[in-house]
């Protein structure tokens, strides 16, 4: 499961229809509270431990309270699984890679495997994350796109963490030529 941002109960209810019957790893792409909202009721109902990058594990264990009380949302149960650059994520016959992109946060994450990248807050279709809040940079985050993701392949599908492009989806090769901030 990545970056339950709400109750577990709907997400699990569209897992099940997909054929996944077992959650057994919880993956944040960083700390933001609209990306770990539902880390502990995904938790208790799935008992899967949490995984986040080791610089981002502190803010998860140490939530801004004005965040949290915005959204309306509890904390996040701290991390038991902490990820590093290039480690590999496996579950049943697939495995993804952990590709560190700090500049939205500093321990955000992107996942990648054949074909795909899941990006968090780090790329959208057309857009950035935001890096205006604690452990954002602008020139961190340009380069973390430029120096790891815009070295994958072209025809990489590109899952943004929010869908606020014109499309949902992207690929690297489009974003490369399109992306007006990168």
């Amino acid at each position: 499961m990545i970056d339950p941002g709400g109750p577990s109960g709907h997400i699990l209810d569209r897992a099940r229809a997909r054929g996944v019957d077992k959650i057994t790893l919880i993956v944040n792409t960083h700390s933001h509270v609209d990306h770990t909202a539902g880390n502990q009721d995904m938790q208790q109902a799935t008992g899967a431990p949490i995984a986040i990058h080791e610089a981002e594990a502190p803010a998860l264990a140490n939530p801004s309270y004005a965040m949290l009380a915005m959204f309306g949302a509890q904390a996040s149960p701290p991390a038991a699984v902490i990820l590093k650059d290039g480690d590999k994520i496996t579950f049943g016959k697939e495995s993804v890679q952990v590709i560190h992109t700090p500049g939205h946060t500093l321990g955000g994450i992107c996942l990648y495997w054949q074909g795909y990248v899941i990006t968090g807050d780090t790329l959208f279709v057309g857009g950035v994350g935001r890096t205006d809040l604690p452990g954002g940079s602008f020139a961190v985050l340009q380069a973390s796109i430029r120096n790891r993701l815009f070295t994958l392949p072209d025809d990489t599908v590109v899952l943004p963490g929010h869908n606020y492009g014109s499309t949902p989806t992207s690929t690297i090769g489009r974003e490369k030529t399109e992306n007006v901030f990168v």
